[in-house]
């Protein structure tokens, strides 16, 4: 059961620059520990990460954003268009001024270490303060601590549903249901039909480890821990990861990963340049001319998945990964 619930009140339009048009019933949730209540479908929304905007874009809601920030990957080519439309207020984090002055009726964050407690554009309180609610995606707070670790640990394994339930919650705020449900229709049956073949998978061991990047190319690399979100698309296609840490992105040893030997390496490919480790092409010629890396099986063999960032992430792109790791372990023997 999601955390849900219509209050089944009739609205009237109210005039204003941060909401526009009634959905048929006002709506409460609770969204990570905020309680939450809207009696009008917010005009103006903007967004602080790329799975959050694209989610929008796949319910029809592209002309209520005001703004978005956060991108790892170019956009989605079916959304091209809309997202010409919206301003682009950061490739990674806004300023809280830069937010505030698009004056929106709702941020909408996909990471809480954006927006929460120590989050480095503001607090939920700082924006509650100023009469702007906040969303964060369930994704990252549900059964995490994002108090420890860099990207925060998980308690418990990260569930899809917890995508569904940020669909369907944002297409009743925003007054389109029906849309919701029929997204999250799409999803379920994409992850059926990626998934047949996992059964082989898991009889034949098989194992990976995903690398998102690196602070250095020589320092240990930021990978897919156990319970988070890219650990779920390995499990997806029965695939073991080979990293046993649960804190989301924790950074492991080359050696410690050679010795454990993946059967395949999934390297993350992004248009973001934080790190010198973002550049899938310079990872390919690490992984090939380091002494470690260079005589793992998945290397000799070229056993080496390339896969958006945005596929890593709790999104509409996860479903692209789990179809495109699907793909590429077919064919695969450890």
């Amino acid at each position: 059961m999601l955390p849900f619930r219509f209050l089944g009140v009739a609205l009237a339009c109210l005039a204003g620059n941060a909401f526009a048009g009634a959905p048929e019933t006002a709506v409460a949730l609770d969204n990570c520990g905020q309680a939450l209540s809207f009696r009008e479908a917010p005009a103006r929304a903007v967004t602080i990460g790329q799975a959050a905007t694209e989610m929008l874009y796949a319910l029809g809601l592209g002309d209520r954003l005001a703004g978005t920030s956060l991108w790892f990957n170019a956009v989605d080519p079916r959304y091209a268009e809309q997202n010409a439309k919206v301003p682009r207020l950061a490739n990674n984090e806004p300023g809280f001024e830069t937010v505030i002055g698009k004056r929106p009726g709702l941020v909408i964050a996909q990471f809480e270490w954006m927006v929460g407690p120590q989050g480095v554009v503001g607090t939920r309180e700082q924006f509650h303060d100023l009469g702007v609610p906040t969303y964060i995606l369930p994704s990252d707070c549900e059964g995490k601590d994002n108090l420890v670790g860099a990207d925060g640990t998980r308690l418990r394994p990260f569930r899809v549903e917890s995508v569904y339930e940020s669909v369907v919650q944002l297409a009743g705020i925003f007054g389109v249901p029906e849309r919701g449900s029929a997204l999250v229709e799409d999803y379920r049956s994409r992850l059926a039909a990626a998934t047949v073949q996992a059964p082989g998978n898991q009889a034949k061991d098989l194992s990976a480890v995903v690398w998102f990047s690196s602070a250095d190319l020589a320092s240990d690399p930021y990978v897919a821990g156990r319970q988070g979100v890219a650990d779920f698309l390995l499990t997806s296609v029965g695939l073991r990861n080979v990293v046993t840490s649960t804190e989301e992105w924790p950074t492991v040893g080359w050696e410690t990963l050679a010795k454990a030997n993946p059967s395949l390496i999934v390297i993350a490919r992004m248009d973001r340049r934080r790190f010198p480790g973002d550049d899938y092409q310079e990872k390919l010629r690490f992984l090939r001319a380091d002494p470690v890396t260079r005589n793992m099986d998945a290397v000799k063999h070229d056993r080496i998945v390339i896969l958006d960032a945005e596929a890593l992430h709790a999104g509409n792109r996860l479903f692209n990964g789990i179809e495109e790791l699907a793909r590429a372990t077919r064919a695969l023997t450890p």
